[in-house]
């Protein structure tokens, strides 16, 4: 099974949005990890809220440190944002997703943000897992209960 971790500074934004959305849409068949460079206390709220509206549980995200060991056991890593703070493992494959920081943005921008991070992560999860029925986009399915 494929493992992935998605990299950021304060790992409460971008690598968070992107472990989550991996692991809906790819469910059991992909390992999803997050971490940080430089850990915060917790994932930024607007994240939380935004991801929660879609229906995407974030109850069990905190943010953790990134080691070389979380790096050595994945397949590939994913950075966005922590550039030269990453830790440089050899064999693992690394991408770079340039992404705006949604920390402290308005709710517009961070579903901006997570527009382009879903896209990725579709396209991440079908590369990974070709045969894999993916499931709709979040931002296709309406979570609220009907009348609402």
């Amino acid at each position: 099974m494929p493992q992935v971790v998605f990299a950021c500074v304060k790992n409460g934004g971008r690598s968070v949005i992107s472990r989550v959305l991996t692991e809906h849409y790819a469910g059991s068949r992909v390992v999803a990890l997050s971490a940080g460079t430089q850990p915060g206390a917790r994932i930024h709220p607007e994240v939380e809220e935004v991801l929660t509206s879609l229906g995407l549980d974030t109850s069990k995200e905190h943010p953790k440190l990134l080691t070389r060991e979380t790096i050595a056991s994945s397949d590939l890593a994913i950075t966005l944002g922590c550039g030269e703070e990453c830790p440089y493992v050899p064999g693992v494959k690394y991408i770079d997703w340039p992404v705006d920081d949604p920390s402290g943005q308005n709710d517009a921008t961070v579903r901006r943000i997570l527009a382009d991070l879903d896209d990725r992560v579709r396209g991440l999860v079908l590369e990974l897992v070709p045969d894999h029925a993916l499931p709709p986009s979040v931002l296709m399915v309406d979570p609220r209960p009907s009348g609402s």
